[in-house]
């Protein structure tokens, strides 16, 4: 008798599909589309530019959630993963574009792109530096990295006429108790899909209060078609490039994170180390096929981690079905403007407590980490000491060179460099002690 499929590789019902795969497309709608106004934005791209960048990143973030959920030819990790824009790339494209140019920024992207495919190998051999102690702390910073960009998203920016608009705290709060509650009221699989009837309610909330409108999502073109190189033939310029082939270092670690926390998620722990140089090739597929489209780099997606931790819907098949429409959402402008019509709120609250779910995986690994050795809980504390400083404090290092600012104002680099180096410090200089990778030792019953 043939074993049942891994949960990983079971095949839903089209309609589970359809449904879980939307529940991921919600919660990261926002980033494609706020990566592509905050690139508009900063650097006063028409209109028309503007709808072609948030199609192209649409797009490329489907064809990258496929090659992740698929992994041909060792391409992708054949994991339930989501792709997005990353943050950090987003500031460094455009700070590129604004000291050498549009095209030179294209050409970073895709330099960057091929460095991944250069450096994996490489970077496969340095893997036994990231035991629990290391993947655990990232996962931490991550978190409140990302819930700390949200709120304020959520809050505005301070100063402004809008920030801290109790109407604006009160449909995030709102959508954060109603997800709490739809987890704790729904039955079986209907309480797998807490996030997503969450967003939904807070939309409604939203629409309820006046602040949700749908006047746009009608107007327009019913068709977008992205460019190729919408930006012109790119340039190929190593020292303006410099900035995102230091970050891509950053990204591989970060990929390994959630490659360890993905597939601690879905039951292959086992298969977690050899995956990551496919999760690294996905992302260096999908990064050179979004720098071909003028996006920044486009990478393995934190936000779908805390949905498949919530869930427990663990097949790669529903993350297809999210990058299916993706795609959709690149070639069809009216669902483009849907998704878009969410109020910021209601999505920052969505993605908070997605992220929260991440910081408390990250916790419950370093739990498992034996923190009553000294070694361990310095490393941990010098990593969050680098790691926080810079989330909690912005513009901390505005005295420094531009050059310095770029990793010490990054709390998830200085942290993870921090925890990678004083691991090595403690446990791969000298004598090796017993709990050397920084995990709990077995104990017998």
């Amino acid at each position: 008798m043939k074993p049942p499929p891994h949960t990983v590789d079971e095949v839903l019902p089209p309609r589970d599909l359809a449904v879980f795969g939307l529940q991921h497309v919600l919660v990261m709608a926002a980033s494609p589309i706020t990566a592509a106004f905050l690139v508009s934005r900063a650097l006063d791209l028409p209109s028309d530019v503007t709808v072609n960048l948030i199609a192209a990143t649409f797009l490329v973030c489907g064809i990258g959630t496929l090659l992740q959920s698929f992994g041909p030819a060792g391409i992708g990790a054949r994991l339930p993963f989501i792709m997005v824009p990353g943050g950090a790339p987003i500031v460094l494209f455009v700070t590129i574009a604004k000291q050498a140019g549009l095209p030179a920024a294209t050409g970073a992207v895709l330099l960057t792109g091929a460095f991944y495919l250069v450096a994996v190998p490489l970077f496969a051999r340095c893997l036994r530096f990231f035991p629990r102690l290391v993947i655990g702390t990232m996962l931490v910073l991550v978190a409140v990295n990302l819930i700390s960009i949200y709120g304020g998203i959520i809050t505005g920016r301070p100063g402004t006429p809008g920030f801290g608009d109790p109407l604006n705290l009160g449909l995030a709060g709102a959508t954060v108790v109603f997800t709490a509650l739809f987890v704790r009221v729904l039955p079986g699989t209907l309480s797998q899909l807490a996030v997503l009837f969450g967003l939904l309610a807070g939309a409604a909330l939203a629409w309820v209060t006046g602040v949700m409108r749908f006047d746009a999502v009608f107007s327009g073109p019913a068709l977008s078609l992205p460019s190729v190189f919408p930006f012109g033939w790119p340039v190929f310029d190593p020292l303006a490039a410099l900035p995102l082939l230091l970050f891509s270092v950053v990204s591989m670690a970060e990929a390994t994170s959630q490659t360890v926390a993905i597939a601690e998620i879905v039951g292959r722990e086992g298969d977690a180390m050899r995956l990551v140089p496919r999760t690294i090739l996905g992302d260096a597929a999908a990064s050179l096929l979004g720098g071909c489209f003028g996006t920044s780099l486009i990478i393995t997606s934190g936000e779908n981690i805390g949905i498949v931790q919530a869930t427990r819907v663990r097949s790669r098949f529903v993350t297809a079905a999210a990058g299916v429409i993706l795609v959709a959402l690149a070639f069809l402008a009216p669902l483009a403007r849907l998704a878009n019509a969410v109020p910021a709120p209601v999505v920052g609250g969505t993605a908070i407590i997605v992220f929260a779910i991440i910081g408390g995986m990250g916790i419950d690994m370093l739990r498992r980490v034996e923190l009553r050795d000294n070694r361990n809980m310095f490393t941990l504390a010098v990593a969050l000491s680098f790691g926080l400083l810079p989330i909690l404090v912005p513009g901390i290092y505005g005295q420094f060179p531009p050059t310095l600012q770029i990793i010490l104002g990054n709390g998830l680099a200085m942290g993870t460099l921090m925890a990678v180096l004083f691991n090595i410090v403690f446990h791969h200089f000298g004598r090796p002690a017993p709990a050397a990778s920084g995990e709990v030792p077995h104990r017998a019953a």
